[in-house]
């Protein structure tokens, strides 16, 4: 059961970023409703008050995202019970762009045959070298030397740079207690289930075909569930695209109207994602995480991005699966701040970051399988509320977890 279980925390990754900037987006919105007046009348030496500043203004950010099933607490019976340890099968890379128009979502698949560097732990432990081992034993191996969450994250992180030559400014880890809260916190999120599921391993999780709105747990079932019926081949490749589904539903209702104009939400969404975390020091400074957030503030579902490793089955290990060489062009775009879609061989590639064409967005990045996605410009103050579905003119559907896709875009249809 925990190995259905240690790819939830995916689903996590935009709740992250966006639950932080929902609750400023949602503060500035309120504040309109207010009369005011201005202190200064009271004297000229008054001290102003000055809005967050994002300390990494201007320079792109990447931090690795994770999840871990650490059974102690809360997380026993949502776990499957008391066991030793803590694992985290599901790793994303979220990069924001320096000029804050998008984020990228990347998500490594937890059985990528890679070899994971030496790692120093906080105690001191300097844990060995792996060969051709899945990818997810980079954060097993940390915990075992170390002892902690973050020891797992640390040694992560290390594995993430040396496989893409990528600086990571940062690491979150978020645990199955933290997901479930934050989807009761903004009530539920909508997936569509386009053929019925029951999967006995992921807590006798039934399902018809058609529309749900699943709350904490079966939202967390949902995301684990990886064999049974309706769930494809069974692979951890296969439920990737259902978690993506998950995130993009998530983002999409914490941008939405209901939960920036409605203040109990928003506050019941950032506690439960402050409860939940494990950060590094730099990256849990809360002057900085809210100068983030409101640099973030004009984010929306269609400048966010989803999208896998590119892969294919390793042939010598042949339940793992190892990068193609278009990984190679996703990395270097990351790494020079691209959209995910650059394409240097294109007659009209530009390779200056974040510089999107008039009325195409910048953060639209559909890797080699789609399209871009219009969106307006950046503007000063908050943006106008994201719709929570897609375009009902939208006719193309996306394939989550085998191809690019932005919240905006249609993955399933449901009659």
């Amino acid at each position: 059961m925990s190995g259905t279980a240690r790819t939830v925390a995916m689903v996590l990754v935009a709740a992250v970023s966006l639950a932080t900037a929902g609750g400023v987006a949602a503060m500035t919105q309120l504040t309109g409703n207010i009369e005011t007046a201005q202190m200064t009348v009271l004297g000229p030496d008054r001290p102003k008050v000055v809005l967050p500043k994002d300390p990494n203004a201007g320079t792109p950010m990447n931090i690795v995202i994770m999840g871990s099933d650490s059974r102690g607490g809360e997380n026993r019976d949502l776990a499957g019970g008391e066991d030793a340890g803590a694992r985290s099968d599901t790793t994303v890379v979220m990069h924001i762009s320096g000029d804050r128009s998008r984020i990228e979502m990347i998500s490594i698949p937890r059985d990528s045959t890679v070899d994971v560097p030496s790692c120093t732990t906080e105690n001191g432990t300097t844990t060995s070298e792996l060969y051709s081992t899945k990818f997810n034993a980079a954060f097993a191996q940390g915990v075992q030397a170390g002892g902690t969450v973050a020891d797992g994250a640390l040694c992560t992180v290390k594995t993430v740079e040396q496989l893409t030559g990528v600086f990571m400014n940062g690491f979150i880890v978020v645990d199955f207690a933290g997901f479930s809260s934050m989807v009761d916190a903004v009530g539920g999120v909508e997936v569509c289930v386009e053929e019925p599921i029951y999967s006995e391993d992921a807590n006798h999780l039934s399902l018809d075909a058609g529309v749900h709105t699943l709350k904490g747990v079966k939202a967390l079932d949902y995301a684990r569930a990886r064999k049974g019926d309706g769930l494809g081949d069974g692979t951890d490749l296969g439920r990737i695209g259902r978690q993506q589904d998950v995130m993009a539903s998530l983002s999409r209702k914490v941008l939405s109207q209901e939960v920036l104009t409605n203040p109990a939400k928003s506050l019941n969404f950032l506690k439960a994602v402050t409860r939940s975390l494990t950060m590094n020091e730099e990256l849990a400074s809360i002057d900085g995480l809210a100068g983030l957030a409101y640099s973030l503030r004009n984010v929306r579902p269609d400048t966010i991005t989803f999208m896998t490793v590119p892969n294919e089955y390793d042939p010598v290990q042949t339940a793992n699966v190892i990068w193609t060489d278009e990984a190679v062009q996703l990395w270097d775009n990351v790494k020079h701040d691209r959209p995910l879609d650059f394409d240097p061989d294109a007659p009209s590639a530009d390779a200056s970051p974040s510089a999107p064409s008039d009325g195409e967005s910048a953060g639209a990045g559909t890797g080699n399988a789609g399209t871009k996605t219009g969106t307006e410009d950046g503007a000063e103050g908050a943006a106008e509320p994201a719709s929570d579905s897609p375009s009902p003119d939208s006719t193309e559907i996306k394939q989550a977890g085998e191809e690019a896709f932005t919240g905006a875009d249609t993955t399933k249809v449901c009659g």
